[in-house]
């Protein structure tokens, strides 16, 4: 069977080549650069949970560890006060993690696409093409016939196609797909200095900061990095405004300078001499700035879109090609190593073993619908958070209890609307209710597992994530297990006819068991999808219930049962689902974002 082709060698283009690598499937990457990734230390990369776990997998554990930092805790500001500290401490090593709990990694962007490639050196699997810019596309009900131009240029045949070439995507342009949306919602000043600053290892988001005349749309957020580096953020006032280099440098030095001590006023300033001016002078006092090297700048803009459609026959859209996000602390290239990944194992079940049409457009339905409600979410919050007063707080959001800035800290830290991690909960894939019946645990169905520790058929000890990727996961909840030895209990209790259930399922799945749960009672059995995401949980083992939900996952015969199901139930009852719902956004009409909402509005490409 032809490779699969993968267009752009981006984060994304990478990540989704090395995930089809690690299941068997062979991946041509058309790169239409030279293969040197330029450095740009203000161009960074804030890795959730999830993502970071869904990198170190494909190998790029190490240069995650050298290159990237976690933060301790994150600190936000306004004016002088100090409103929120959360703090980041290291989970036990048997503790579950929440995704409230655990740090982002921040590295820079080139880091990362650096340890990606290196590790796509190493698959035999995989080829990448440099200087190859897409020219042409063909499709027929057996595969996908690209052109390319340039010194490498020819046709290359694969079985499917994914686009990850950015936000001017050739391949979004050549399958007709329009990618409406919203320009420049924000623009931020971006530098990447070395320096010391008050909260070592503590990011910082400060609203209305009194050296910025306090107003209320004011912003600059400073993010440690590897090596005592920083990012640093300014929100800029709407308008296409120049950044001159000495209006950044006066940024830089009067947010440094507002972080320090307090300083005499006629006192010496033999670092503010030697970084370009005199001390930074705030109303009746002045603050020393401290040493700092600025290391590189720019300019950085958000723009708001969503491609109609992410799939067309045997080609994809994934990454900036299908979306672009970024305003109030959301993260696009999050968003893009998810649809990388919950679309690695789905084409790799099509490579191998064909694929239903409902597995292929679980695809768009899954990831298009979870971007689309991150958009709406933004849009909504977004006059509230930049030029909306308490008044309009209150109008809009009758009897909120978290302000503002909770809400905005909320997208950094990937929590709530703005942040949390996708929750599949109409997804296609969801087996029918009959086979689901089972005892409730503190993760829905369709949201992402919680991290705690398992121990594989193998003996060894790890934590859940690093166990995804590759097929269904059946996790046995069994207190005591951890003490005894292996040999006795994988003969003992539910372990011979659980092994029993899964040998016999529709697709390849690994047993784990852990000592507990959240919420979980001893016997539970959860069942989760190969990108962390939970199918259900059943009391006891029930292999006939197993067999269906697996069937499911795999769009097989009882997960087209139950979208079908789906379907008779909205027409009879006239209900749409409901908007930000993760199970639509099938078409230009869809409920996730409906013409005429206040989400996007169309703009030619």
């Amino acid at each position: 069977m032809d490779p699969v082709i993968v267009v752009g060698a981006g984060p994304v283009g990478l990540s989704v080549a090395l995930a089809l690598t690690r299941l068997g499937v062979p991946c041509v990457v058309l790169d239409e650069t030279t293969g040197q990734e330029e450095t740009r230390p203000a161009r960074t990369a804030v890795l959730r949970p999830d993502t970071a776990a869904f990198v170190a997998r494909l190998g790029c554990a190490g240069a995650l560890e050298t290159d990237g930092t976690h933060w301790t805790a994150w600190r936000t500001m306004r004016r002088r006060r100090l409103l929120e500290r959360v703090a980041f401490a290291p989970p036990a090593p048997d503790a579950p993690e929440g995704p409230a709990t655990a740090s982002p990694l921040h590295l820079p962007q080139h880091a990362l696409t650096r340890a990606l490639r290196a590790a796509l050196a190493h698959e035999k699997l995989a080829e990448v093409v440099t200087g190859s810019r897409l020219a042409a596309l063909e499709q027929d009900e057996h595969g996908v016939s690209a052109q390319t131009r340039g010194p490498n240029g020819t046709w290359w045949r694969g079985s499917y196609l994914i686009g990850c070439d950015g936000p001017r995507s050739t391949v979004r342009k050549l399958l007709g797909i329009r990618f409406p949306g919203r320009t420049a919602v924000e623009r931020h000043a971006v530098a990447a200095l070395r320096c010391e600053l008050p909260w070592p290892g503590e990011a910082l988001l400060h609203r209305s900061p009194p050296r910025h005349g306090g107003g209320p749309g004011s912003e600059v957020s400073a993010r440690p990095l590897a090596g005592h580096l920083w990012r640093l953020d300014w929100l800029l006032p709407p308008g296409r405004e120049l950044v001159t280099p000495d209006a950044l440098v006066a940024r830089i030095r009067d947010s440094l300078a507002g972080w320090t001590a307090d300083a005499p006023a006629d006192a010496d300033d033999e670092t503010g001499e030697a970084n370009g001016g005199p001390s930074a002078r705030g109303r009746g006092h002045a603050r020393q700035v401290p040493p700092y090297e600025l290391l590189d700048t720019g300019v950085h803009t958000v723009h708001h879109r969503l491609a109609r459609s992410w799939r067309e026959g045997r080609a994809f859209l994934a990454g900036d090609a299908a979306h672009l996000l970024g305003a109030l602390g959301t993260q696009g290239l999050d968003e893009g190593l998810r649809d990388a990944e919950n679309l690695a194992w789905k084409l790799g079940l099509a490579w191998h073993h064909g694929a239903s049409e409902l597995l292929l457009d679980s695809y768009q339905a899954e990831r298009r619908g979870a971007v689309a409600a991150r958009l709406r979410a933004a849009d909504q919050a977004l006059p509230l958070l930049r030029d909306g007063g308490a008044a309009r707080w209150r109008t809009v959001l009758p009897g909120a209890v978290r302000g503002r800035s909770t809400l905005l800290t909320d997208g950094h830290l990937g929590r709530g609307p703005l942040g949390a991690p996708p929750v599949y909960a109409r997804t296609p894939l969801a087996p029918p209710a009959e086979h689901t019946a089972g005892p409730p645990v503190e993760t829905l169905p369709g949201a992402p597992v919680a991290e705690v520790t398992v121990t594989a058929s193998d003996g060894s000890v790890v934590r859940l994530r690093e166990r995804l990727g590759r097929g269904l996961l059946v996790l046995l909840v069994a207190p005591g297990t951890g003490v005894w030895d292996r040999r006795h209990w994988q003969s003992a209790g539910l372990m011979p006819r659980l092994a029993e259930a899964v040998e016999a399922l529709p697709m390849d799945a690994e047993i784990l068991v852990t000592e507990a749960y959240p919420g979980a009672a001893a016997h539970t059995v959860l069942l989760v999808r190969p990108d962390g995401h939970l199918v259900t949980a059943l009391s006891g083992v029930r292999p006939a219930d197993m067999a269906a939900c697996a069937d499911a996952v795999r769009g097989g015969a009882h997960g087209r049962a139950a979208a079908a199901d789906r379907s008779r139930r909205s027409d009879d009852t006239g209900e749409t689902p409901a908007s930000g719902d993760s199970g639509a956004g099938q078409g230009e009409d869809s409920a996730v974002d409906p013409v005429g909402s206040s989400v996007l509005h169309s703009e030619n490409d």
